[in-house]
């Protein structure tokens, strides 16, 4: 068994778990409450913001310009290409895209992003990719799932999202990544493989949080956070 499949056994409550998560069911049924799709949208945008940020710090890590190509490649996915699902959950909500961008990470997505940039500063490069590789792998499994399950048309609302995690490239990353971090896994030490492992095993649990998070709406207790800058004290 390779480390990426052990990985990937000792989260499985984790992945049933989001398969079962009401906004999950939500979107098999065609039915995610309106506002929640439109805080979905809110914290993820700044989270992708925040994720091609690490994806930088990967770079900075890599010995190989291979790997720096890889992640490179994945910067440009993200800008280009991960913006459809979400305009597919802002045409359901009827909503415009560009106007619920610039908006304050919720508490749970402020603390994953804060999760992985702390793997990327500080830990190993296996360290990094696992904190980064729940994302595209959970949501790889989602679409497969809800694929499979409904065999979705034009006529679902949200065909577009289920078909772009169900077949893109969404599949080749997650795959890559398993191939990275399986050849690093090859020459690490066992506490660094710990480590590793707690990392993604965090970011799986952060992953189910955050369709918590949208699906009830979190935010921050107090109104203090808004799009401006924090004006100084006088």
């Amino acid at each position: 068994m390779t480390f990426s499949e052990q990985l990937r056994k000792q989260a499985d409550e984790v992945f049933k778990g989001i398969l079962q998560h009401p906004f999950i069911r939500g979107i098999a049924a065609g039915t995610v409450p309106k506002q929640a799709l439109i805080h979905y949208v809110k914290a993820d945008y700044e989270y992708l913001s925040a994720f091609n940020r690490i994806y930088g710090l990967a770079i900075s890590k890599c010995e190989d310009r291979s790997d720096m190509v890889f992640f490179q490649e994945q910067i440009g996915f993200v800008l280009n290409s991960e913006i459809h699902p979400h305009e597919n959950f802002c045409r359901v909500a009827g909503v415009n895209y560009e106007e619920l961008q610039g908006s304050p990470l919720p508490p749970t997505a402020d603390h994953y992003v804060a999760h992985m940039s702390k793997a990327a500063y500080s830990g190993t490069m296996g360290e990094t990719l696992a904190a980064l590789l729940p994302c595209p792998w959970t949501y790889l499994e989602i679409g497969l799932a809800l694929k499979e399950e409904k065999q979705p048309d034009n006529s679902h609302p949200f065909y577009e999202w289920i078909s772009f995690y169900a077949d893109g490239e969404i599949a080749e990353v997650t795959h890559e990544l398993c191939r990275k971090i399986d050849r690093w896994a090859a020459n690490a030490s066992e506490r660094e493989k710990q480590k590793a492992a707690q990392a993604f095993l965090k970011s799986c649990l952060l992953e189910y949080n955050f369709w918590e998070m949208a699906y009830t709406q979190e935010a921050w207790p107090f109104s203090v956070l808004t799009n401006q800058q924090i004006q100084p004290l006088h």
